[in-house]
């Protein structure tokens, strides 16, 4: 038997308008659009909030240009759309943000939620306070998750010593970071009698900045290069003399080197030298390392 009346004519979308359904679009830079009302063609060339309406500007062929408020009313290839803010760039911003909320100021991976490792008997020796603070910043969550201590010398010219009173083994290793440590210097020759007390459980690397200050990239300070302190001036007066900052007591000294310490964010703020040194030091007392009982 036959559909005399053919097919339900209510079936389906029959409400669907001739053109489609609206879409939500994002308003991209150079997007080609109609405003439907006025007839206005335009490639988006900004989208702004004013008076807590988002308004978007429409570049004609001709140059000119037209705001309308963002919504509904628009075709694109003759199909209606809903112009949407971009949200790609916010998206991007976030994703940047999450990505670096991945990493340690080392550049390692983060461990999230790992609580700090108990001490090995491992250690990290350095000369002074301004080291530890840096490598802290850099390193410290790389270092709390090995479980390895920062230690400092207080200076390098009884080495040999400190080391004999460490007394390092294959479960008890030692790494020292050395300033200065350039060929013909104090610090070299201190270094080269050092390195013959445990050979194979202590290794000794430096960089060959005067200061630690000076492994912080410059350009962190707005220089090219860290200034040449003339001989007989104490170089970190010198250095605070360059900056305009004050330096009489030792306690303008320490609030110059916080000020310094606070332009680091990342080891891409610090030079390459240092970095190696220290990662190579990480990697050296993390070697069968043994929690202390």
């Amino acid at each position: 038997m036959t559909d005399r009346y053919g097919s339900d004519v209510l079936s389906g979308d029959w409400k669907v308008p001739r053109r489609g359904r609206s879409v939500e679009l994002a308003a991209t830079f150079g997007l080609v659009v109609e405003e439907v009302e006025s007839g206005w063609v335009g490639a988006v060339v900004r989208v702004e909030k004013a008076g807590g309406v988002h308004v978007v500007h429409l570049e004609d062929r001709r140059g000119r240009t037209r705001g309308f408020e963002l919504g509904p009313g628009f075709w694109v290839d003759g199909r209606p759309v809903t112009l949407v803010p971009d949200r790609s760039a916010a998206n991007a911003s976030v994703a940047a943000a999450r990505a670096a909320a991945s990493r340690t100021a080392s550049g390692s991976v983060a461990v999230a939620g790992a609580p700090a490792r108990v001490a090995t008997g491992s250690r990290l020796f350095v000369e002074g306070r301004h080291d530890a603070e840096l490598v802290e910043k850099v390193w410290g969550d790389d270092l709390r998750v090995e479980g390895v201590v920062v230690e400092l010398l207080d200076g390098v010219d009884d080495l040999a010593a400190v080391i004999r009173d460490f007394a390092p083994t294959a479960d008890r290793r030692m790494g020292v970071l050395v300033d200065h440590l350039v060929p013909g210097t104090k610090e070299a020759r201190i270094v080269d009698a050092a390195s013959r007390v445990a050979p194979q459980h202590v290794r000794i690397l430096g960089h060959p900045y005067v200061d630690v200050w000076q492994s912080v990239k410059p350009a962190r300070l707005g220089w090219e290069r860290w200034p040449v302190i003339p001989r007989g001036t104490s170089w970190k007066h010198g250095i605070c003399a360059e900056l305009g900052w004050p330096h009489a007591s030792q306690a303008d000294i320490a609030h110059a080197w916080k000020r310094i310490l606070g332009t680091v964010r990342t080891y891409a703020d610090l030079e390459p030298t240092l970095l190696a040194s220290v990662e190579e030091l990480i990697d050296f007392v993390t070697v069968g390392d043994q929690p202390l009982g």
